[in-house]
């Protein structure tokens, strides 16, 4: 049997809601993540009793707002095993991660002819950018081209990467396939080719410990919300080096060292890439989702949204007319799903009027869907909040929407 950790169920109020007579069956995690009292009650104490802008002032509530945005920045530095919390940037999001990361390293280290080496599995967040990036420089992109099962190998990556590449990216874990990726390998031969190693951490930082040095990576993106933190809030982690050598990309604010009226010098790192006003509860929200998420163990996050994917995609897998994508072990996260004759759409909705939330579309993933030849699938994703007893609901309402659609 399959329980929420700890039976921890309790701690996160959304989770007590009826949904059209049924309880709230959530399983679209990995769109954003439900989140617990404790994070609730931090961002609340906040407004209530220390809101003050960052850095500059120097009375009582600006004081003690700095200081519990750097104790937030400390935390998440921990938590991912940065040598420094200057190489944690507050950002709005993966999404503004990447973008970052693009511009302000790859337009200056970036040229003619080089090459960006990635996956048809990445998010448009992970593939934009980079198109972009090469439209502006003259680039290229390569793509590591996929096994049957939606895995990649070495051999492929090798094959790609070449004395042109310049940048290597991938998602640590793929938010429709469930797919592991191996990071760490890949930026091996990422750096024998004298590239940088980039990783879409989005769906693998909620999940799985995190550890950027044993990595061996340069660059590390991802967002709060999917992590039992706040919306509007993510995180760019890069090596001091790197970020030292990169140009800002928003300018203004507590970016700057000294202003006159011709030019300006950038202040130390992170304020260099955190121009403008902070998203500064959010901040300190992620910083109390990293205390929740600390608390219970990365290790058990880990072994418990593993153990519930491989449970969900064998169980899918064998009903009659539902094709379940991505490999069945390992995974983690999410369970990618089509019903013969029933669009994802008309899955998600009758799903919905018996409690039970899913996703339904793209998924952000359209160079993946053509690659598994669908319009768009059904997403089933979990977190340490759900249950076997959970997956067993998402079995019993596909076949309702079976019988519905077939009656």
């Amino acid at each position: 049997m399959i329980t929420a950790l700890v039976d921890i169920t309790e701690d996160f109020p959304i989770l007590k809601r009826q949904i059209h007579g049924h309880r709230l069956i959530y399983l679209d995690s990995a769109a954003t993540s439900q989140k617990p009292q404790s994070v609730i009650d931090v961002l609340n104490h906040y407004y209530e009793t220390t809101n003050a802008n960052v850095l500059r002032s120097v009375h009582t509530l600006a004081e003690e707002s700095t200081l519990a945005l750097e104790n937030a920045r400390e935390k998440i530095a921990q938590f991912i095993h940065a040598t420094s919390p200057r190489e944690v940037i507050f950002t709005r999001g993966t999404t503004e991660s990447l973008n970052t990361i693009a511009r302000a390293w790859g337009d200056k280290f970036f040229g003619p002819g080089d090459e960006i080496v990635l996956s048809p599995m990445e998010h448009h967040s992970n593939l934009i950018p980079w198109q972009q990036l090469a439209k502006r420089t003259g680039g290229h992109l390569k793509f590591i081209e996929l096994q049957s099962d939606g895995t990649i190998t070495l051999d492929e990556v090798k094959r790609q990467i070449t004395d042109r590449t310049r940048i290597v990216t991938l998602s640590a874990v793929s938010n429709v396939l469930g797919t592991i990726n191996p990071v760490a390998e890949v930026a091996r031969l990422a750096h024998q080719a004298g590239a940088i190693m980039v990783v879409d951490g989005a769906q693998s930082v909620p999940h799985q410990p995190t550890d950027v040095q044993a990595w061996g990576i340069d660059f590390l993106a991802f967002s709060g919300h999917k992590m039992l933190g706040p919306t509007g809030i993510g995180v760019l982690w890069g090596k001091e080096a790197l970020l030292e050598a990169a140009d800002p990309v928003v300018f203004g604010g507590e970016m700057i060292a000294y202003v006159d009226r011709e030019d300006a010098t950038w202040a130390e790192l992170p304020a260099k890439f955190e121009g403008g006003t902070p998203h500064i509860a959010g901040a300190i929200g992620l910083g109390a989702a990293v205390d929740y998420l600390t608390a219970i163990g990365m290790p058990r996050v880990e072994e418990h949204s593993r153990i519930l994917a491989e449970e969900a995609y064998a169980r899918l897998a064998n009903l009659n007319g539902v094709t379940v994508y991505g490999p069945p072990i390992p995974r983690t996260g999410v369970a990618a799903f089509n019903i013969t004759g029933i669009h994802p759409h008309d899955v998600s909705q009758v799903l919905d009027s018996q409690g039970i939330a899913i996703r339904a579309g793209h998924h952000c993933a359209q160079p993946l869907m053509h690659w598994l030849d669908v319009g768009s699938t059904a997403r089933a994703s979990f977190y340490l909040y759900n249950s076997d007893r959970d997956i067993d609901a998402l079995v019993d309402g596909i076949e309702v929407t079976k019988r519905y659609f077939n009656r």
